[in-house]
């Protein structure tokens, strides 16, 4: 997923009795110029004393840039109102970029603090502009006259999104609407920030701790040696231990004989959020519910999907769930079957129980390995991360010409966050990423893309580089060997590479239609396409090579997963689709229809459309930072969207050859440096010719011929 942290707007206010406010501005690094390379935020110097000071002086500016274009005299121009506009807040976005990233990936309780202060305000900032007369006024005009001016796409796009922005923010609401809608965005702030701190902290908190080797049977011997690490960092001697952090929890319930113990790690899992303590997010839940819906109608909405889709591909949320209930159908079939294939298996060994949601991983597990000689173990050895590193840096090589320079000399906000400078083939500059790794107790699970400066052009004329970071929670390394990863997360991390290409490759003008700036049902494309180079065979042997021995990676092993690939598809297809179902039916709600109980409305929004008692959806409720945290409310369908672009691109792709020059340079020049700049389902037609269409999707799930997930009898 990509990290989106704020939109950014200007408005007047103040911190009040702030002290830090009153230091000396010279004491602060974001208030100096970055004498680093390239730039990059001086980590090395930022403490979090400096946040507050420089959010007021970054608020200041902001306003006086914001009145300056009021006070014009001259008559509104695209210049001097809509691109004026646009490049205003830079030192506000410095500020807020490194702070809501520190947020994320290397938190702390004062951090959290702060946020509870700041993120009220920034929404006050926002609601400011939003709602400022003047200023709507003139980008009124410009926009009014948007048929005799002569601007390129580009200039279009940011003129329509610009005044589109401010309808949406509330401007041509009453004084009295647009009163209840700023006390609405606040709330929202506070919610929606508790919720994540919620979740990171039931994640935290619990612990499985592990005394008797018989307990830890089937467990792979990496997977002990990680707990045993774990148990290390700290001071038990003598014991395991197991998070629910996906790299200890996943592998758990695959290989844990143990199935008293899976029972109990799925719960802790499963019921983050959900335990009635300080950390139980099922009111705030209700609460978000409540009040996104109440926006929505405020703007002229029935319900908050509609005001979100409105701007993404799909425009409705009739739209997305006509294809998600598609999806559902094809799906349930093959979830049948694989439900039947498991309960025998399980029968076959002498099991008298009904298959539980905390069993499906565990005996998946052993049929894939009884029908297709498939142990994922086996891989491991040939997927270091520094192998596959180098993998991901050759596709980039071989598709875009680009080289990655590993800098000791940049500063970085962690140890394990490792810059790279970004090279083009003729050795211009392209960027820098930061590369963060691997799970700890500051960083939120899960993985993403995010960036500290966009590309874009300065009103000199200047190109401004981008600087992206990637974080991810990968399996750490464990006693001698270095961090072997599973394909699951050798697949994220080209995921989330191929968000930071869109932003690293971006070449547009304006700073808010750069890079990832685009709807969020067009925005997984480019991570899910470099996701297939990540397995495809041939390009697999040119970086998988054993860790110890540097042997390739074997054909016969790259033949069992090429098996393997449509193995569990309806499971892993039905708990993604339920989570989006799940997604739409609480934000299809109108402001009238309260939510009593969350668990109820979860219960009956999977009893709605049939999901078997064995399978959770990906996100429950109270732990998806998604839809309640992370920016993707009724957008959580735009990955499977995404791969119906990705699954019809790559097999363009396959037509011309994977590494095809020209068929790279196309989808580079149409898709990767276009940003937001034109409507995405023009730019894809430019790549591919064609709109796409979903045959590519169930083909490659294998949800067009549902017996191909059985071992023929």
């Amino acid at each position: 997923m990509r990290n989106i942290i704020i939109a950014f707007a200007a408005g007047t206010l103040m911190w009040s009795g702030c002290k830090e406010s009153q230091k000396n501005d010279m004491e602060n690094p974001f208030l100096q110029a970055y004498n680093t390379p390239y730039e990059v935020p001086p980590f090395d110097k930022i403490k979090n004393e400096h946040f507050k000071p420089a959010f007021t002086k970054a608020f200041e500016e902001h306003n006086k840039e914001i009145d300056a274009i009021i006070s014009n005299t001259d008559a509104p121009t695209f210049d001097n109102t809509i691109a004026a506009l646009d490049y205003t807040g830079r030192l506000l976005k410095n500020v807020a970029g490194v702070f809501f990233n520190y947020l994320s990936a290397n938190t702390s309780e004062e951090l959290q603090k702060i946020a509870e202060e700041i993120s009220p305000e920034l929404t006050k900032h926002t609601d400011n502009i939003n709602l400022n007369k003047q200023l709507f006024q003139k980008v009124k005009a410009v926009y009014d006259q948007r048929a005799s001016l002569t601007l390129n796409t580009e200039q279009k796009m940011l003129l329509d999104n610009t005044y589109k922005n401010f309808v949406r923010g509330g401007a041509a609401l009453s004084e009295k609407d647009q009163e209840r809608l700023r006390d609405i965005n606040e709330k929202l702030s506070l919610l929606t920030l508790k919720f994540g701190n919620n979740v990171l902290a039931e994640v935290n908190d619990f612990a499985l701790i592990i005394d008797k080797k018989e307990d830890l049977a089937g467990l792979p011997e990496s997977i002990i040696a990680g707990a045993a690490e774990e148990a290390k960092s700290r001071d038990l001697k003598d014991k395991w231990v197991f998070t629910i952090q996906v790299p200890s929890y996943e592998p758990f319930m695959k290989y844990a004989e143990n199935r008293a113990l899976r029972e109990k790690m799925y719960n802790a899992y499963t019921q983050k959020g959900n335990s009635g303590n300080e950390y139980d997010n099922k009111n705030n839940i209700a609460e978000i519910v409540a009040l996104r819906a109440e926006k929505a109608q405020l703007l002229g909405y029935p319900n908050h999907a509609a005001f979100v889709l409105e701007e993404s591909m799909a425009k409705t949320p009739e739209q997305v769930n006509n294809m998600l209930n598609k999806l559902w159908k094809a799906a349930l079939p093959v979830v049948a079957r694989e439900q039947d294939a498991i309960q025998k298996l399980a029968k076959s060994e002498g099991a008298d129980f009904e298959i539980k949601a905390w069993d499906w991983a565990f005996y998946t597990e052993k049929l894939r390995k009884r029908d297709y000689d498939f142990d994922e173990e086996a891989f491991k050895p040939y997927l270091s991360l520094d192998k596959v590193t180098e993998g991901v840096f050759l596709a980039c090589k071989k598709l875009y010409g680009l080289e990655f320079i590993k800098r000791t000399d940049i500063p970085s906000y962690h140890p394990e966050a490792i810059p790279y400078e970004v090279k083009e083939a003729d050795g211009t500059f392209a960027g820098i990423i930061y590369m963060d790794f691997f799970p700890r107790a500051s960083k939120q699970g899960g993985a993403w893309m995010t960036d500290y400066r966009e590309q874009y052009v300065d009103q000199n004329g200047k190109l401004i580089n981008p600087i992206i970071s990637i974080v991810c929670n990968f399996s750490k390394p464990a006693g001698s060997a270095p961090a072997l990863l599973t394909f699951d997360e050798v697949i994220t991390y080209y995921h989330e590479f191929g968000h930071a290409l869109h932003g690293l490759l971006s070449k547009v003008h304006y700073p808010s239609l750069s890079g990832t700036n685009v709807p969020r049902d067009f925005v997984e494309l480019p991570s899910q396409l470099f996701e297939n180079w990540s397995t495809d065979p041939a390009f697999l042997k040119q970086f998988a090579k054993h860790y110890q021995t540097g042997e390739v990676i074997p054909d016969a092993l790259i033949e069992k997963y090429e098996r393997t690939s449509k193995f569990n598809q309806g499971f892993s297809t039905a708990e993604y689709l339920a989570a989006s179902i799940l997604d739409m039916n609480y934000h299809t709600l109108s402001k009238d229809q309260e939510i009593a109980d969350v668990a109820k409305f979860e219960q009956g929004a999977m009893q709605k459309i049939g999901l078997t008692s064995a399978i959770s959806p990906r996100y429950r409720s109270t732990y998806f930072n998604h839809s309640f945290s992370g920016g993707y409310s009724a957008g959580y369908y735009s990955y499977i969207w995404s791969e119906m672009l990705d699954a019809d691109a790559f097999e363009y792709f396959q037509q011309k050859g994977i590494f095809d020059p020209a068929t790279a340079l196309s989808y580079r020049k149409n898709i990767l440096e276009k940003g937001g700049t034109e409507d995405p389902m023009i730019l894809y037609k430019n790549f591919r010719g064609q709109e796409p269409t979903i045959d590519a999707l169930l083909k490659r799930r294998g949800l067009n011929n549902p017996e191909i997930i059985q071992r023929k009898q």
